[in-house]
């Protein structure tokens, strides 16, 4: 992939591809700023600010009518790790795009009022997510659970309502000039726009913006775990619920793409082993994952499932751990091993197709390292060997490596 790269006076990154099969250009920026950047009393601001920034800039009080007339769409999400913002809009419109994404930049239309409807926005989905819903609050218990000291140990939505309904229009200010910075972002240009006229609009817009003063990210490390973690809950939930977590290596560290292809050959697809022994032929359950975080400081690798009517959650996770105790006994065969990368490659190559998410991708990896280790994916997936996955495999599967959530239905 032919990439184009600038770093403004400012800080500023600029990545760029261009892609002239389509008439579309897609604008994303990734600030450096996600949950794990909040204090420990006042988290969901990076949530909040998801939200606060479409309430307006300081020059332009409506983002979404002008990018819309100019027949633009956007939308933004969060995570622990990264607030990430993006826009599709027309060739021949795109400097709409650089306009309304720059002055948000710059600085958000702050008032008393924005705030006050944002956070009953935010509140609200709090309630519907976590308060409201079946096992909403499986997230706050189970990363309560693994984590002790790293700011992992709430999500994105924050650890408390009442960490949103009292923020201050002060704190929110401060969390902003913090963290909204160019020399704390990236910015991926993808689609029918020219290296040249990206430079020019680029440095036009942004250009302008100030540097501003990021704080140094010092994040408490957390220690290893050393003895098995369970919890049991009730709830008024119509069926019982299996929550297990091992810890894993985040992003960075070579055992991640190990992890991430056990989690594939445990429950990626109806052939999945999980699927296959645990709910199509024993029928212990009735729906099974298993997944990683993919975090890029040291994660989890969850598998949740519900029981099949009759089974107790001690039978449920007695079967689960004799699947993982046989990948660490018996090495993965070739064919199953090969299915799983073969997989994963086509849905790297079918996914870095539209431009879109080629603009995202670009800005998550010049964030996290540099926009080329896009074309290094799959290379990685398929240098992992069947001897590394049960090496792995059992490290990673160990008794004191994990943590268990019983959620039970509430008896009557």
């Amino acid at each position: 992939m032919q990439i184009n790269r600038l770093t403004l006076d400012n800080g500023l990154r600029l990545v760029h591809h261009e892609d002239r099969s389509t008439q579309m250009v897609a604008l994303n920026i990734v600030y450096d700023v996600g949950a794990r950047d909040e204090h420990p009393d006042h988290t969901g601001f990076a949530h909040l600010f998801e939200h606060l920034m479409f309430g307006g800039s300081i020059h332009i009080p409506d983002y979404d009518t002008p990018l819309q007339q100019a027949g633009g769409e956007n939308n933004a999400w969060t995570n622990n790790d990264i607030t990430n913002y993006y826009l599709t809009i027309p060739q021949t419109n795109v400097e709409t795009g650089f306009w309304l994404e720059s002055d948000r930049m710059w600085e958000l239309a702050f008032s008393q009022q924005s705030l006050d409807i944002q956070r009953e926005v935010v509140m609200e989905e709090f309630k519907q997510r976590t308060l409201n819903q079946p096992y909403g609050d499986v997230g706050h218990l189970l990363r309560a659970l693994a984590y002790q000291v790293h700011p992992y140990r709430w999500p994105t939505i924050g650890r408390e309502l009442s960490h949103i309904a009292q923020a201050t229009l002060g704190e929110v200010k401060s969390f902003f000039f913090r963290y909204y910075a160019p020399n704390n972002a990236v910015l991926a240009v993808t689609g029918h726009l020219s290296w040249e006229e990206t430079v020019r609009l680029t440095e036009k817009w942004f250009g302008p913006i100030p540097r501003r003063s990021v704080p140094v990210r010092q994040l408490p490390q957390e220690p290893v775990q050393t003895a098995e973690r369970r919890q049991t809950v009730e709830r008024n939930v119509p069926l019982d619920a299996l929550f297990m977590a091992y810890h894993m290596g985040g992003r960075g560290e070579n055992s991640y793409y190990a992890c991430d292809i056990l989690s594939d050959l445990l429950s990626n697809g109806h052939s999945s082993r999980l699927n296959r022994r645990l709910v199509q032929e024993q029928r212990l359950f009735s729906s099974i994952d298993a997944y990683i975080s993919g975090t890029r400081d040291a994660g989890l690798f969850h598998i949740n499932g519900k029981p099949a009517p009759g089974i107790t959650l001690e039978q449920a996770e007695a079967a689960i751990r004799s699947e993982l105790e046989r990948l660490t006994t018996t090495p993965v065969e070739l064919h199953e091993l090969e299915k799983v990368k073969n997989k994963f490659e086509s849905t790297q190559i079918f996914g870095n197709i539209n431009y879109l998410n080629v603009a995202t991708n670009l800005a998550w990896y010049e964030l996290t390292g540099r926009a080329e280790d896009i074309d290094h994916e799959v290379p990685r997936y398929r240098a992992v060997t069947s001897d590394q996955l049960q090496q792995v495999a059992r490290q990673l599967f160990r008794q004191d490596n994990g943590v268990i959530l019983h959620y039970r239905k509430e008896q009557a």
